[in-house]
């Protein structure tokens, strides 16, 4: 019940936002003004939706663990998230969309090019990114589980966050921020709701991580 009741309660919000715009359809900027903040808000809402897919990771990963690691793993999608949102905005965010030759971002670093502006549409829109480089790094997760150190798995969600997810997310998604399209954008390509850079790319890194480590031996037997 608490899902709809969420929903209902949020649709409620949109409502009255836009029944104010209606209200003010004969002065121009009131509604330039209200599309602009509903634009945040909607973007926001999905970001908060994201985000929840963190504790969404945790719990089925937590549910396919032994007792005694699930602290370990629920701490692993919390943890890669705090440290991988730092290096996504240190690093990430101007290789994914600073301005870019077509496979990488070379300005933006630490958002210095994006804060001349003093355009608050750059932090809502790095907010509703970094979810996203959240969830493409915690997937690797759940297939390691029980197998690799804590400080390893935290420098894979580093480098995942700074460098792996930010680069292909250029080449497919860099021109929704600015003209600097990556090289797939550019032949066409369009990603389905992140189903390719976010999963696809945290299900490559998956990948590598068990190659290395090898199979489960003795666990199902």
């Amino acid at each position: 019940m608490r899902l709809p009741r969420l929903s209902g309660a949020v649709l409620a919000v949109l409502g009255v936002l836009w029944l104010y715009g209606l209200g003010w359809a004969d002065d121009k900027v009131s509604l330039e003004q209200t599309n602009t903040h509903m634009n945040y808000i909607w973007t926001l809402i999905a970001a908060f939706l994201v985000f929840f897919m963190q504790a969404g990771f945790a719990m089925v990963e937590t549910g396919f663990t032994r007792a005694k690691n699930a602290c370990n793993i629920v701490l692993k999608n919390l943890i890669d998230f705090c440290l991988g949102s730092l290096a996504f905005w240190a690093v990430g965010f101007g290789l994914m969309f600073g301005v870019s030759n077509g496979w990488l971002g070379m300005s933006g670093f630490f958002l210095s090019d994006f804060n001349t502006s003093h355009d608050p549409w750059v932090y809502a829109f790095w907010l509703f990114q970094v979810v996203f480089a959240g969830t493409a790094a915690t997937i690797c997760s759940g297939a390691m589980a029980e197998r690799v150190q804590f400080h390893g798995y935290i420098v894979y969600a580093i480098i995942v966050s700074a460098v792996i997810y930010p680069i292909f997310g250029g080449w497919a998604w860099g021109g929704l921020f600015e003209e600097s399209k990556g090289w797939l954008e550019q032949l066409g390509f369009i990603d389905f709701a992140g189903s390719t850079v976010v999963h696809s790319v945290g299900a490559w890194t998956a990948l590598a991580g068990i190659i290395v480590l090898g199979p489960r031996l003795g666990k199902y037997t």
